[in-house]
């Protein structure tokens, strides 16, 4: 059902007048996906066009006053995409060429995300045009308080909750969660989630995302017998995400060959010293100068000999150029849309298996999940407390999932979309339209 010519068929969308037909960008990839699931919807189709259309956009100014004096402005957004089974629940990113396009296709995959991992969420997602590599801490927290009081009247414990993502981090949902409370007079630690542990944050959150990729990959191993003791891992991007989950599987006796991040491309043959590699990170901001390994071109990376391949970077990043070069045998999506609808075809002809984003990267909002329901009883769980049941949501989720694409005999994200769209339009059905 992919368009041959590469471009998203915008005459079987109407488009809303602020989007380009020509130029879709993530929002097209995301309507190709729709698309695909549709015919497994049923009854529940006649509501498909709920998916396409986000709820509410809100497009913001936010002025901050620099260092040097002057008056500089930058473009925000809040996307909620659907509040059907409950508030909106995404990140907010920090990234000189976030769009809203693309903030739109993020807030959608949250949807999808959240009911597929069956949270009480929908889906949201906010973004900055700025970088923030460019701004003083000071100006930074301007930043942060002005946007955060500019999409003050859509977010809430009950209405919208935001979460780090990329280029965010505690510190930044600590200045969030703090202007909000200022706004409405009372400390309301639940408006953000992926707080400091201090101000109502909770234990495993940081790992949450790299241990729910960690997860479904152990479980896809299993189920087609890739043994992991030994099997060779390459990761693009060694943050939060793709750290985290090279850690643990290099932990379970896989070898990590190859990372690649902003700052360069290494390789080593034996397996790259995960703890070692993990410390040059946090003093020098990426992989690049690392000691311990070869450096390699990056065009190279997509063809690292590796049984699993971890994308936990950007979106767009395995496209039609390079999905033929990918010998891993398994791709765990860290990143959010990391793969093309065109890459994503090319792969599945390979017969490459690919755990999509929307359930292998729902370990994050699982835990922000358990961090709002612990900041509203004010009662909080231990970290194995919290892992063993973040494991559990991921493990049922991924068998559910696992068992639709045998039965229809379809990929892994279109599985995800089939349960996670139908838990959606069908609580879109139950609820009707009002008035």
């Amino acid at each position: 059902m992919s368009n041959p010519s590469g471009t998203p068929a915008a005459s079987a969308h109407p488009l809303p007048s602020y989007l380009q037909a020509d130029h879709l960008g993530p929002w097209g990839n995301y309507l190709q996906q729709v698309d695909r699931v549709t015919p497994y919807l049923g009854s529940l189709a006649r509501w498909v066009e709920t998916l396409k259309r986000p709820k509410r956009i809100l497009v913001v100014d936010v002025p901050i006053e620099l260092d040097n004096g002057t008056i500089a402005h930058y473009e925000g957004y809040r996307v909620q995409h659907n509040l059907s089974r409950g508030p909106g629940k995404g990140g907010v990113r920090f990234h000189q060429d976030v769009t809203l396009s693309e903030v739109m296709a993020l807030s959608a995959w949250m949807s999808v995300k959240n009911a597929a991992v069956n949270v009480p969420y929908g889906g949201a997602k906010g973004g900055i045009r700025v970088d923030p590599k460019k701004l003083s801490k000071g100006e930074l927290e301007r930043l942060t308080r002005r946007y955060t009081s500019e999409i003050g009247l859509l977010i809430g414990p009950t209405k919208d909750i935001p979460a780090p993502d990329v280029n965010t981090n505690g510190q930044i949902m600590a200045w969030m969660m703090d202007t909000y409370s200022m706004n409405v007079g009372a400390t309301a630690t639940g408006v953000v989630t992926g707080k400091p542990v201090d101000i109502g944050g909770s234990l495993g959150r940081v790992e949450a995302t790299g241990r729910g990729v960690f997860t479904v990959g152990v479980e896809a191993a299993k189920l087609t017998g890739l043994a992991l003791d030994g099997a060779r891992v390459a990761v693009q991007g060694f943050g939060n995400v793709g750290g985290i989950a090279a850690k643990l599987f290099a932990e379970a006796g896989a070898k990590v060959v190859a990372v690649q991040d902003h700052t360069g491309t290494i390789f080593n043959s034996k397996g790259l010293d995960v703890p070692a590699l993990l410390a040059h990170v946090k003093t020098r901001g990426g992989v690049g100068g690392f000691a311990g390994a070869e450096v390699m071109n990056a065009e190279e990376f997509w063809g690292v000999d590796c049984e699993i391949l971890i994308p936990a970077a950007l979106e767009g990043q395995i496209t039609k150029d390079n999905a033929g070069k990918i010998k891993a045998k398994l791709v765990i999506e860290g990143a959010n849309g990391p793969t093309t609808t065109e890459a994503d075809d090319i792969l599945n002809d390979k017969g490459v298996l690919v755990l999509p984003d929307v359930i292998a990267n729902a370990g994050g909002v699982t835990v922000s999940y358990f961090e709002w329901v612990q900041d509203f009883s004010s009662f909080f769980w231990s970290e194995d407390e919290i892992n063993a049941r973040l494991v559990r949501i991921m493990q049922e989720a991924f068998a559910g999932i696992w068992q639709v694409a045998q039965e229809h005999k379809v990929s892994l994200r279109t599985a995800t979309f089939i349960v996670a769209c139908q838990r959606i339009l069908h609580a879109r059905e139950m609820r009707g339209l009002y008035p």
